[in-house]
């Protein structure tokens, strides 16, 4: 079921019978039609699985299951929306991050340490997030949130992307991240961000770069 993107804020999508979706409690704005939300304590599609290793992580973000005939808005605090499609690959995002997706899409946990070795579990300490990461798999769609929009930057084997860790949104493909050290005049001049830090990614995809450093 694909979002429909109402404007820079908001989506909306369509449920039909024998169709579910999961958000972030709280996303839901309006809806019209038959529709009913109840708390999701399965971790998604990925099942009870799912949901241990989300709290292991320290990202049980509370979801809920929406289910019925009609339409849902969602948007939580304010945060820009992006929308991205899958045709079988797999998304990896923070679970805070996630606003709304397809109860087709395969929900599962991955811990980041396990790309880029002990490098990839700095990156939780530094940017303020898990080292976990949580992994959406198959056909479908997924609305993920940002602070001042959502640029798609292609990686290439060829062409690796260095991103600021606390910028990171999410990535797609066969794609393999690590944390690197880059000391600049940012560091020189004080400048107490992420930037001492970069997060390389390599292989064949797409990242999501939000515009802003903050936190959601």
């Amino acid at each position: 079921m694909p979002f429909t993107v109402l404007n820079s804020r908001m989506v909306e999508a369509r449920i039909g019978p024998g169709q579910r979706m999961f958000s972030q409690r709280g996303a839901m704005l309006a809806y019209r039609g038959e529709v009913a939300f109840t708390p999701n304590i399965q971790g998604g599609q990925g099942g009870v699985g799912s949901m241990i290793g989300r709290r292991i992580a320290g990202e049980a973000t509370p979801l809920m299951t929406v289910e019925g005939t009609g339409t849902v808005m969602f948007g939580h605090g304010g945060h820009h929306v992006h929308v991205v499609d899958l045709t079988g690959e797999t998304l990896y995002v923070e679970a805070d991050r996630l606003l709304a997706f397809d109860g087709s899409l395969q929900q599962g946990t991955m811990f980041m340490g396990s790309q880029g070795g002990v490098m990839g579990m700095v990156r939780g300490q530094v940017t303020g997030q898990g080292l976990f990461t949580t992994t959406l798999k198959g056909v479908g769609s997924a609305a993920v949130m940002a602070h001042g929009g959502v640029i798609e930057l292609p990686i290439t084997p060829q062409r690796p992307v260095h991103v600021d860790p606390q910028a990171y949104v999410a990535h797609r493909g066969e794609v393999r991240n690590k944390l690197s050290t880059a000391l600049g005049w940012r560091d020189m001049v004080g400048r107490g961000s992420g930037e001492a830090f970069q997060l390389e990614l390599s292989g064949q995809g797409t990242v999501y770069v939000q515009a802003s450093e903050e936190k959601l």
